[in-house]
């Protein structure tokens, strides 16, 4: 079985990381080399990240990607349109069984998108290949996130659908998709957590960082919380008030450093003591930051994921959550951007009120087992 993997950025190999560890432990413990996986991963190039060396891939035990389409950063539909370009002879040269792409980014739509039309020479035992997406049925239903379109489309156009959460179970069947294509394993973003919390345990970042009190993390990176000045400048200023009563550590997003420093905001913030700075974080070093803070305040999806397991309280600085599983049953608040609402729900944690986590169904750090053996079971039928 052939099955080929894409990844455009490196939270998407940290997913895929659960899934290559489960191909692995089939292919050793099988010692017939015709029953084995061949496994291989794409790498669209779609984020430069330096921090993607080998000690990123050693440390992680993740895989280097065998093929590197080094697309780089442009607008949205340049870089999908240049991802399906260089891909599609990929496809063509390597026709695997099975086309894997994780998540939501550019990447994801574009290579399922060639999947979806390639025709395989006669040669070939099968005219495409099936296409897997895992983190499948997620919904914002905010059609301006570029991910939310870009979720949208690839479901309608794949397969075979893996679920983190009911709720995508739900969404999925609203939309009209086929209930054999889905499948509810859980969270592959999990496994790779608890892979890897105890060597994170082994990391004191904050006595690195001078940190030497209780504190809260904060990240911010969506273009609707930092690209305009008028939504900016107030989270800046809440951030500022609550640092009077808990220390706060902000890893800033290169889009964020840039916007605060072209709205004359970054100044005032690194002269506060109470506010520490620092450049983007490894994965280790960030899990490590997660698991010892009081609370996290953030935009981001997966830490909303991350906080709920290790039954942290976090605050999202959204209007809409593609993850509802974190606030219905985990330690996670959904408030938007508003100071005063901010400021009551943090008030709430520091004072013992905040809500404690239930860890959802199936985010056991089995997800990737599970993933692999429905795609065996699938190939089965060929």
């Amino acid at each position: 079985m052939k099955l080929l993997s894409i990844a455009g950025a490196r939270p998407n190999f940290m997913k895929l990381a659960s899934i290559a560890n489960a191909v692995r432990g089939i292919n050793e413990s099988n010692p017939s080399t015709l029953n084995k996986i061949e496994h291989i991963i794409v790498h669209t190039g779609q984020h430069y990240d330096e921090k993607m060396s080998q000690k990123f891939f050693d440390e992680l035990n993740i895989p280097k990607p065998d093929v590197n389409l080094e697309v780089g950063s442009m607008s949205h539909a340049q870089q999908t349109a240049e991802i399906m370009k260089r891909f599609e002879s990929v496809l063509l040269k390597e026709m695997p069984d099975f086309l894997l792409v994780v998540g939501d980014v550019n990447s994801t739509i574009a290579c399922t998108l060639v999947a979806s039309k390639i025709i395989y020479p006669d040669s070939c035992e099968i005219i495409r290949p099936l296409i897997i997406h895992v983190e499948a049925g997620l919904r914002s239903f905010d059609r301006t996130m570029p991910e939310e379109v870009n979720r949208i489309l690839t479901d309608s156009l794949s397969d075979m659908l893996f679920v983190t959460e009911q709720e995508a179970v739900d969404n999925l069947q609203n939309e009209g998709i086929n209930p054999g294509k889905i499948h509810f394993v859980g969270n592959v973003m999990i496994d790779t957590l608890y892979q890897h919390l105890k060597l994170a345990g082994k990391i004191n970042k904050k006595d690195e960082l001078g940190v030497k009190e209780a504190y809260g993390l904060v990240t911010l990176h969506r273009p609707s919380n930092v690209d305009k000045p008028e939504t900016l400048k107030p989270i800046i200023e809440c951030l500022k008030t609550i640092s009077e009563g808990l220390s706060l550590v902000f890893p800033l997003h290169p889009r964020t450093k840039n916007n605060l420093q072209r709205f004359k905001l970054l100044d005032d913030i690194e002269k506060n003591d109470k506010i520490k700075i620092t450049t983007p974080l490894g994965y280790l070093d960030f899990l490590s930051l997660v698991k010892d803070s009081k609370l996290v305040l953030t935009d981001s999806g997966g830490i909303q994921e991350e906080t709920t397991v290790l039954n942290i309280p976090c605050v999202t600085l959204r209007e809409n959550t593609e993850r509802p599983v974190t606030v219905t049953e985990g330690s996670n608040y959904l408030i938007g951007t508003n100071p005063e609402k901010i400021l009551e729900i943090v008030g709430q944690i520091l004072a013992g009120k905040g809500k404690s986590s239930n860890i959802p169904k199936f985010w056991d750090g089995k997800a990737g087992d599970r993933i692999v053996s429905r795609i065996l079971e699938e190939f089965s039928k060929f």
